[in-house]
C-alpha cells in the first residue's frame, strides 16, 4: 500500500504547475475574514463576536498531523487523549469534549455518540484546511445543542486562482526514540495529496487524500510479542493507522454559489491486551499455548454535505444539508503470541454506530438596509444512535437512541452608529426526548478608534445527557451503578468582554487584546452515591463556574513575528456526595505561551519556535464518604517545538525539519482525579509520548 501511495505522489508531482503565487495571495485575502457567528462571511475587525483564527500558514509553520496537534498551541484548550480508545478530544474552559462543538464548513461532525459533541480530532486531517476558527462561550443561539464552552470551526478550501493546483507532502516522524519503516515499524508516517482544477470561471473541483499511520509507543510496556504474564504486553500508546479522502464540485456566478462535498474516512486501531493467558497443551512435555484476546477496531464514516447561497430578491438564503454516518466496529481475535498468528476471530459487530440527517438554513436581509437587519433560521437534527452493550455498562442489551430536534432561530443585528452595533438573538429548540429548551444571547461591539475595538458578549446553551448517563445499568453483588433517563439537560450561561487594538510604533506592527470570559452550568449532570454501600446514579446535582482572563500581544517587523500570550483561569465545581459537599472555592490555573517565527531574507530559510507552559492544576475529588472531598492537584509541564524549513528549486519544493515536544513530557502525577464507582482513581496523566523528530517534504508548483 506504502509503494502505490508513493506513486501516486510521484505522478502529483509530475502534474504539478503554477499554482503557489497567486493562491498565496488569495490565502492572504481569505485570512482576514471569518464566518462563525456572522450573518455572512465578513471581516474579523467586524465581527460581532471574538474569532481566534488559526489560518493555514500557521498550521503549516507548525508542522501539525492533525487538529488536535494544531489547538493543543492555543491556550485554554487542552487536549485529552484516552490511550486505550485511541480518542483525543478537546478541553476547554475546563469542561471536557462533550461541551464543546466541533464542526466543518458550519456544520457539526458526527462522532461516536452523537452530532458534534465528543469529538475525536485526531481524525480530522489537515489536508485542505484554509483555517481554523474558535469562539470561547456559549453560543446554543447560533449552534444549538453542545455548544456550552465554546465552538471549533474548521473551514475548509473551496477556491483557487489558478488552473490548476496540485500539492503533496511525505512527512517522516519518530515515535519518541522509535523509528522504522518495516511493516511493523515504529514511528509515524504521513502523506498527503490536494489538487484543486478550475473547470470554467463557474466551476471548481477538488480531490484530497490523507493517510497518516502511527506504529504505536510502547513505553513502559513490552509490545505485542510480549508473553510474560506480568500484564507489561502491549502498548502505552497503541497503533492507529488512517485514511481520508474528500472530492468537492462549487458553482458560483453573480448572486449564486453552491457546493457538494463528499469525505470518507477509514480508522484501524489496535487494542493489545496486556492478560496473558497460558493454556496447557497437556502432551506430556509441559508445552503451553500463550494467547490474548486482543482487539480490533475500524471506523468508517461518510459525510455528503450539500451547501447553497442564493437571494430571493433582496433576501440573502444560506442553506446547509447533510448526511453523515459513522460505524465503529470491533472484532475480538485469539493472538497466539509465540507463534505470532491468530487462532480464533469473531465476527465484525458494531460497537458504536450513528446515522445523521441534518439541515440549518438562514433567511437575513429582509430590509436591504445597512442600519438595521435580522437573521431568522431553523436546524434540523435527526440522530439515530447505537451503543453495543460492550461500548458501555448497560442493561442486557445495545442501547438505541433516535433523536429530532427542531428549532428556530432570530437574532437582528443593528449599527446603531459607524463605531456602535448590537445583536440580541433568541432560539427555541423543540425534541421529542427533552423538555422545550430555550436560549438566547446579546452581543455588542463598539470601535473605540480606527484601530481599536471593544466587544461584549452573553449567551446560553444546553447540553443533551450521553449514553453513559442515560442508560448506564451495572448491578452485581458488589456494585450497583445506574443511569438516569428522567435526566434534565444541563444549562450554561456565558458573559464575556474583549479588547483588540493595533497600532505601528517605529515600523513595528504591534496587536493586543484583552479578554475577560465567565461561564456558568447548571443542573451539572455527575455520578453520586445515593446509597450505601455502593449504589451509585447519575443525577441533575452539581454546578460549575469558569472564570478566565486572557491578554495577548503580537510583534511584526519585516520578516520577523512574535506572540506573547498568557492567562489564568478559575474554576469552582460545587459537587454533592450523600454526606459531603465540596468546598466551592474557586482554583486557578496559569497558562503562558510564546510563538516566535523568521524568515532570512535572501535564503528563505524559515524557522518556527512554539511555546506553551500549563500551571499545576488542581480541584475537588471525592476521597471516599466517609472522609469526604479533598484538594487534588496536576503537575505543571512545558511544551515547546522547533521547526526549520528551506524552500529550493524556485519555491517549487520546501523541506523541513524539526524538534516536536522538546522538553519530552510524557504523562503528569496527579492526585486529582476522582475514582469511578467501581474503578480506582489513577495517579498518573498521559497526554504525549515524549520528543520526537520530523522531516517532510512539500513539492508544489
Amino acid at each position: 500500500m506504502k509503494k502505490k501511495v508513493l506513486s501516486v505522489l510521484s505522478l502529483s508531482i509530475a502534474l504539478w504547475m503554477n499554482a503557489q503565487e497567486k493562491d498565496s495571495l488569495n490565502k492572504n485575502k481569505i485570512e482576514e475574514v471569518v464566518i462563525t457567528g456572522q450573518y455572512t462571511q465578513q471581516s474579523i475587525n467586524k465581527s460581532i463576536y471574538k474569532v481566534e483564527v488559526i489560518d493555514a500558514q500557521q498550521i503549516k509553520n507548525m508542522a501539525a498531523t492533525n487538529v488536535a496537534d494544531v489547538l493543543n498551541q492555543s491556550l485554554n484548550i487542552q487536549i485529552t487523549p484516552d490511550t486505550r480508545s485511541g480518542n483525543s478530544t478537546a478541553n476547554m474552559m475546563g469542561l471536557d469534549g462533550n461541551y464543546v462543538k466541533v464542526l466543518i464548513d458550519n456544520i457539526p461532525v458526527v462522532g461516536d455518540t452523537g452530532l458534534g459533541s465528543n469529538i475525536d480530532l485526531t481524525k480530522l486531517s489537515l489536508n485542505n484546511i484554509e483555517r481554523i476558527e474558535v469562539v470561547k462561550g456559549s453560543m446554543g443561539v447560533e449552534y444549538g445543542n453542545g455548544a456550552v464552552a465554546g465552538v471549533i470551526n474548521i473551514i475548509t478550501k473551496k477556491s483557487n486562482t489558478k488552473k490548476i493546483s496540485v500539492r503533496a507532502s511525505l512527512q517522516e516522524e519518530t515515535v519518541r526514540d522509535n523509528y522504522d519503516l518495516k511493516k511493523k515499524g515504529n514511528g509515524r508516517h504521513i502523506q498527503n495529496l490536494n489538487v484543486d482544477y478550475n473547470i470554467d470561471n463557474n466551476w471548481f473541483a477538488n480531490i484530497s487524500f490523507n493517510h497518516n499511520q502511527f506504529m504505536g509507543y510502547e513505553g513502559e510496556s513490552k509490545g505485542y510479542k510480549y508473553f510474560e504474564r506480568d500484564n507489561k504486553r502491549g502498548f502505552e500508546w497503541n497503533p492507529k493507522d488512517q485514511y481520508d479522502a474528500s472530492a468537492l464540485i462549487r458553482y458560483s456566478k453573480n448572486k449564486i454559489s453552491f457546493y457538494y462535498k463528499l469525505s470518507y474516512l477509514y480508522e484501524k486501531f489496535n487494542f493489545y491486551n496486556p492478560e496473558v493467558n497460558r493454556i496447557p497443551l497437556n502432551d506430556g512435555t509441559g508445552g503451553a499455548l500463550y494467547e490474548s484476546i486482543d482487539r480490533e477496531y475500524n471506523t468508517r464514516r461518510w459525510a455528503h454535505q450539500f451547501n447553497i447561497q442564493t437571494h430571493i430578491g433582496n433576501i440573502r438564503y444560506m442553506g446547509d444539508f447533510s448526511y453523515q454516518n459513522q460505524d465503529r466496529k470491533y472484532h475480538d481475535y485469539n493472538y497466539d503470541i509465540p507463534n505470532r498468528s491468530v487462532r480464533i476471530s469473531r465476527e465484525d459487530r458494531s460497537y458504536y454506530k450513528t446515522d445523521v440527517i441534518y439541515s440549518r438554513g438562514m433567511f437575513s436581509n429582509f430590509l436591504n438596509n445597512k442600519t438595521f437587519d435580522f437573521q431568522l433560521g431553523y436546524e434540523l437534527d435527526y440522530t439515530n444512535g447505537y451503543a453495543a452493550l460492550i461500548a458501555g455498562d448497560f442493561f442486557g442489551e445495545a442501547v438505541k437512541r433516535k433523536i429530532f430536534t427542531y428549532s428556530n432561530f432570530l437574532s437582528a443585528e443593528w449599527n446603531i452608529s459607524d463605531q456602535f452595533s448590537v445583536r440580541p438573538g433568541a432560539r427555541l429548540s423543540v425534541s421529542e426526548n427533552f423538555d422545550n429548551q430555550f436560549n438566547y444571547s446579546l452581543s455588542a461591539r463598539y470601535k473605540t478608534s480606527e484601530n481599536s475595538s471593544l466587544r461584549a458578549v452573553a449567551g446560553t446553551a444546553n447540553r443533551f445527557p450521553t449514553y453513559d448517563e442515560l442508560y448506564t445499568y451495572f448491578v452485581n453483588i458488589n456494585h450497583d451503578v445506574q443511569g438516569n433517563p428522567d435526566l434534565n439537560p444541563e444549562k450554561g450561561f456565558s458573559a464575556g468582554a474583549f479588547w483588540d487594538q493595533n497600532f505601528m510604533a517605529n515600523d513595528w506592527k504591534i496587536a493586543y487584546s484583552v479578554n475577560a470570559l465567565y461561564l456558568d452550568v447548571r443542573d451539572r449532570i455527575e455520578m453520586v452515591l445515593v446509597k450505601d454501600p455502593s449504589t451509585y446514579k447519575y443525577m441533575n446535582m452539581d454546578k460549575y463556574r469558569n472564570m478566565l482572563f486572557s491578554a495577548n500581544v503580537d510583534f511584526k517587523k519585516d520578516q520577523l513575528a512574535l506572540s506573547l500570550r498568557g492567562s489564568v483561569s478559575g474554576t469552582s465545581v460545587a459537587l454533592n456526595g450523600l454526606y459531603h459537599t465540596s468546598p466551592t472555592d474557586y482554583q486557578y490555573l496559569v497558562q503562558a505561551g510564546a510563538s516566535a517565527n523568521y524568515t532570512l531574507k535572501n535564503t528563505k530559510t524559515a524557522f518556527a519556535l512554539y511555546y506553551k507552559y500549563t500551571g499545576p492544576g488542581r480541584n475537588y475529588v471525592m476521597e471516599s464518604e466517609a472522609t469526604g472531598f479533598r484538594l487534588g492537584k496536576t503537575d505543571d509541564f512545558h511544551m515547546m517545538d522547533f521547526i526549520l524549513s528551506q524552500p529550493f528549486w524556485k519555491d517549487h519544493m520546501e523541506l523541513s525539519v524539526g524538534v516536536k515536544n522538546i522538553f519530552d513530557v510524557t504523562s503528569l502525577n496527579t492526585t486529582a482525579t476522582a475514582g469511578t464507582a467501581h474503578n480506582g482513581a489513577a495517579d498518573r496523566l498521559n497526554l504525549y509520548y515524549g520528543r520526537s523528530y520530523f522531516a517532510r517534504l512539500i513539492y508544489q508548483f
